[in-house]
């Protein structure tokens, strides 16, 4: 006896964050036509939105991280890739009953959506310092996105903690308001590209402190930061600096959380996958800043979202001609 079960619209794709992979995902499975749908809990944008100026972009050699981030969501929809603002809590591939081999998105409006395949694009959570004074200071001059808060700082004494691309670049940009920038790093080398380091040595606002680690966050009576505890990781001293901003850059948390089961993944939590972006639950794939690679850029994202959607349909293919798939019923739901 069939069991049914109406989830409304049903998807060959079920891509969750839109960021730069998962947007290029959502081009390239529309372009396939696959019935594709992008789950994003924000704007469509991913990290292109903490980014003010982008130049690293094949083509574009100077164009606004909003402004492109426009642009791959309309390449998107042209190709009939639905959008919808939805926090996924849960992706799960079903194992049992009528729904059996299909991913079910349940998110925290209440609404579930089904698909055959789904590709996670969800990205990553700034890491925290885990320092006194970090959570009861956020947004009172602790931050974790320069070009969403630096315009409040305008002639302020700034600090940014971090050594690899993001943190130097915030730097760099900082300048523009801040009259001073101080880089903290735990290290005595910077991990950032060489070009960009070029940029932080050559800015006269900008001085770096060296193998130093925040240990404390300091306010005024008002709440507002105004002085950092520093600690030498080789001396052991400690030192205040007068600053009225931090901002923190020092890594991002794979968003892994929402799939439920076992996925392979290395020890920080990223998704391992194999060359066609599948992980180790077939049907799911993963692209972008999930997932363990060498480099995190654009350009990575958007080529690993165009092998993810490609890998997805060539998935559903195989499903076809093997004859996997669910039956579709009337309802828009499923059944065997």
């Amino acid at each position: 006896m069939s069991q049914s079960r109406d989830f409304g619209e049903t998807y060959d794709v079920i891509i969750v964050g839109a960021g730069p992979a998962g947007m290029t995902a959502a081009m390239y499975a529309g372009r396939s036509m696959l019935r594709t749908i992008v789950l994003e809990r924000g704007v469509s944008g991913g990290e292109l939105l903490n980014t003010e100026i982008i130049e690293d972009y094949p083509g574009f050699e100077h164009i606004e991280g909003w402004d492109l981030a426009q642009k791959f969501e309309s390449h998107a929809k042209k190709f009939g890739a639905e959008f919808v603002q939805e926090t996924v809590l849960t992706l799960t591939k079903l194992t049992d009953g009528a729904f059996k081999g299909l991913f079910e998105a349940a998110t925290e409006s209440g609404n579930s959506y089904l698909a055959r395949t789904a590709i996670v694009t969800s990205g990553g959570t700034p890491i925290k310092l885990n320092v006194p004074g970090e959570l009861e200071y956020a947004g009172k001059g602790v931050s974790y996105c320069a070009i969403c808060d630096g315009a409040f700082f305008k002639g302020h004494t700034l600090a940014v903690v971090g050594g690899g691309d993001a943190a130097v670049e915030e730097s760099d940009f900082l300048t523009r308001y801040g009259q001073k920038v101080y880089l903290i790093h735990r290290r005595e080398e910077l991990r950032a590209s060489k070009i960009l380091q070029k940029r932080l040595f050559e800015n006269p606002k900008i001085e770096v402190i060296w193998n130093s680690v925040v240990e404390k966050i300091e306010a005024d009576e008002q709440g507002l930061v105004n002085n950092i505890v520093l600690r030498d990781v080789n001396t052991h001293a400690a030192r205040n600096l007068a600053a009225t901003g931090i901002f923190v850059f020092i890594g991002f948390r794979p968003n892994t959380g929402i799939i439920v089961g076992h996925v392979d993944h290395d020890e920080m939590g990223y998704v391992r996958t194999d060359m066609n972006m599948e992980t180790s639950i077939k049907g799911l794939f993963a692209a972008g800043d999930v997932r363990v690679q060498l480099t995190r850029q654009i350009t990575t994202a958007a080529g690993d979202g165009t092998t993810a959607a490609i890998a997805a349909e060539k998935y559903l293919a195989a499903m076809r001609r093997q004859g996997d798939e669910p039956e579709i019923v009337a309802t828009g739901g499923y059944a065997v």
